[in-house]
């Protein structure tokens, strides 16, 4: 039987749902579209992978073929084509029966299947390839094969610019959590993730499978299908499971809490009934029995050429990328290439115009839907005490107003964030999940987020550095997804805590946000306000915000609370000038004091005040930054202070003293940027090479009060 559940209020934004019956999909599927049908997908698929690869000319045959309509250098990807394509061709009729009010969407795992997903793109008509519309057509055909790999519209590789993509291939490790994140509260949705068996040797991939056990009692959830495409090889020799058997690759699975259904594709009726049982055994993700996953061990390559003037092919990895090398001056080559071509009798699969038969469009799934994004909700109002519960307060505010979900490596009791409501036990609510893997929370966030639903990954900021290629890859995806103008996701939001400020030599890397500040990426902030007020402030506004990258970098322990009058410049410029420890009028300031986190604006401030006690003749400005990215260029970040701001915070030719609770190097970068970095010297974290007491950190890395008040001081003019 299958689990059927209403959706608890937080889940959706589409309202409350349920688990559908996946079986009915199956059953019609099968009693409307025909093997012959599904075969013909297939062959379609193919083709224009290999078309892709080799055909400049010629694409629907009218004749034979010739040496000029060949490419002189192929490029792209084959090997993994014909499984990817032979799982998009079955699950084209899936997809088209699915139970209504459900969806079925795909997570490809192997970023080389471009050419698949432009061909699944056409015979679906979703490329605009001449004109200003998708369509069918001769030119249309031509351009797909001619202009691969399609650099600035398409790309050759998995990527958001290929209509229906919404996972970047090539990130190595974390389609299947990916998968996970979008079915999360989304009981209505089937994610099926293909999953390359070179893939599978990944960290991530190897933490998914047993990391939805985090997830057993959070609430309704989706269904997620892995599909290993066990083909035996990666890119240059065999992969780990090529060496199991079919007993020990059952024991393997079932040993992870999964029901392993394993095929060769050879016989297509068998595969189709193998399918239906699957889909008959699709449960939601949170639920604490063993799922389906199915092993596709067709061989990497298959129906391409076996091998050419004697040597081998397929089994090999000669199959990888383009099996034949140089058709076009090498004849053997030339004859295997057009023989292998002509295998799919292309004329059956097309017409003149570049339609796809009538055989093969009954096996292709109806146009889908991108799942709707969650109307952005109103940043809620900061109140209550002081102090760091205040930022779990807001945390529980935007879980109860829905749409929303926690990950956290297993260290939210850690970071002092208190999940549950007043009155209830500590465990964690149903919209919180802890698991110790940092790339599992990232993927979960970036699959909730893409299906369009508002997160928030907590971590230790030593360890949130373990997610950088992650991040990077993801913030490529968002770039790509801006380009092709389907903006409006939910932010990437990090609260990046128990700083090293406080913490032990092996917790001690504050590197994530240096990386982000590093790309250059107009999505990212880096937030570094002074006290834990100003962080939940901050909080409230980025989990209401769309497209932005964020990491708030706030202590854990809670000191200082600073008058809260400049609040309001500080999130809506980005920084601003502290009367309170600024000397007064208008007159230009021998030095400015700046700080950029709750550590650097603790020691600065106490450096401000025996500095002007100090050198009563001095004149002080003190300016706190809450949004490190208004320092770089204009032209770079979006929120960069504009020339006549940052030289009234700065003026021209005055010394500036900057304290950040992040490494110095990335603020010195986006000063220098700006031409400012001679005038300005940047105090900030340094590796002490062994463990030290907090306090003997701080002096190391100069940020002590009192090592900021000699270094102001050295930076003074004489008294007059």
């Amino acid at each position: 039987m299958t689990e059927t559940a209403l959706l608890p209020g937080n889940a959706s934004v589409a309202g409350p749902r349920e688990f559908p019956d996946w079986s009915r999909a199956a059953a019609h599927a099968a009693a409307r579209v025909s093997d012959a049908a599904v075969m013909a997908a297939w062959r379609a698929l193919n083709y224009l992978c290999a078309a892709q690869l080799y055909l400049k000319d010629n694409v629907l045959p009218a004749r034979p073929l010739r040496v000029e309509d060949v490419k002189e250098a192929p490029s792209g990807h084959w090997g993994v084509c014909p499984p990817v394509n032979f799982m998009l061709a079955h699950l084209g009729p899936l997809t088209a029966g699915r139970p209504p009010g459900s969806e079925v969407l795909v997570v490809h795992g192997a970023g080389h299947a471009g050419p698949s997903a432009l061909a699944h793109a056409y015979l679906t008509k979703a490329l605009t390839l001449t004109g200003n519309r998708p369509g069918w057509s001769a030119a249309d055909i031509h351009a797909l094969a001619a202009g691969f790999p399609h650099t600035r519209a398409y790309g050759g590789e998995i990527t958001p610019l290929i209509p229906g993509v919404r996972y970047t291939g090539g990130q190595l490790g974390p389609a299947l959590a990916v998968a996970q994140g979008m079915v999360l509260d989304a009981p209505h949705r089937l994610v099926v993730a293909l999953l390359g068996d070179g893939e599978l040797e990944t960290g991530a991939a190897s933490a998914a499978w047993t990391a939805r056990r985090a997830l057993f009692g959070s609430g309704l959830h989706g269904a997620v299908l892995p599909v290993v495409l066990a083909n035996g090889l990666r890119m240059g020799g065999p992969s780990l499971l090529a060496g199991l058997d079919e007993a020990e690759l059952r024991a393997y699975f079932a040993g992870l809490g999964y029901e392993p259904f394993l095929h060769d594709g050879s016989n297509m009726a068998d595969f189709r009934s193998v399918l239906a049982q699957v889909f008959a055994r699709l449960r939601p993700l949170g639920v604490a029995r063993p799922q389906p996953v199915l092993v596709l061990t067709m061989p990497k390559g298959a129906t391409g050429p076996e091998q050419v003037a004697g040597q081998q092919l397929a089994g090999t990895p000669a199959v990888h990328k383009t099996p034949l090398k140089d058709p076009t001056r090498n004849r053997e080559e030339f004859d295997v290439l057009a023989a292998w071509l002509g295998s799919y009798r292309p004329g059956e699969l097309f017409t003149d115009h570049g339609q796809p038969s009538v055989l093969v469009r009954q096996a292709l799934p109806h146009p889908a839907p991108r799942p709707p994004t969650a109307p952005p909700v109103a940043p809620l109002a900061v109140h209550g005490a002081e102090a760091w519960p205040l930022v779990s307060a807001v945390i529980r505010e935007r879980a109860a107003a829905g749409a929303f979900r926690l990950f956290s490596p297993d260290e939210a009791a850690s970071n002092r964030l208190r999940l549950a409501a007043d009155g209830e036990d500590d465990r964690l609510p149903e919209w919180a999940s802890e698991i110790l893997n940092e790339e599992i929370c990232h993927a979960w966030l970036q699959g909730y987020t893409e299906t369009g639903r508002d997160a928030l990954l907590a971590t230790y900021e030593a360890f949130a550095a373990v997610n950088t290629s992650l991040l990077v890859q993801h913030l490529k995806h968002r770039s790509a997804r801006t380009a092709t103008r389907a903006g409006g996701l939910a932010n990437i939001n990090y609260l990046i805590t128990s700083l090293g400020w406080r913490n032990t030599y092996t917790h001690q890397n504050p590197g994530l946000v240096s990386a982000m500040l590093e790309t250059e990426n107009p999505a990212v902030h880096v937030y570094t306000p002074a006290d834990a007020t100003r962080a939940a402030t901050v909080l409230a506004v980025i989990l209401a915000g769309r497209d932005r990258a964020n990491f708030l970098v706030a202590d854990k322990h809670h000191t200082l609370t600073f008058p809260p009058d400049t609040l309001r410049d500080e999130l809506t410029h980005g920084a601003a000038i502290w009367p309170h420890l600024s000397t007064p009028g208008p007159e230009c300031p021998d030095i400015v004091l700046a700080s950029a986190g709750d550590v650097a604006a603790r020691e600065l401030s106490a450096a401000a005040g025996w500095l002007a006690a100090t050198r009563p003749d001095a004149r002080i400005r003190y300016v706190h930054i809450n949004d490190l990215t208004v320092l770089g260029t204009p032209g770079i970040w979006p929120a960069a202070l504009p020339d006549g701001a940052f030289a009234r915070l700065f003026p021209t030719g005055t010394p500036v003293l900057l304290a950040t609770v992040t490494q110095a190097p990335a603020v010195r970068a986006l000063l220098a940027s700006r031409g400012e970095a001679a005038r300005v010297r940047v105090v900030g974290y340094r590796d002490p090479g062994r463990p030290l007491p907090s306090a003997d950190l701080l002096t190391h890395c100069g940020m002590s009060a009192s090592a900021l008040s000699d270094q102001a001081l050295s930076m003074l003019k004489e008294p007059r």
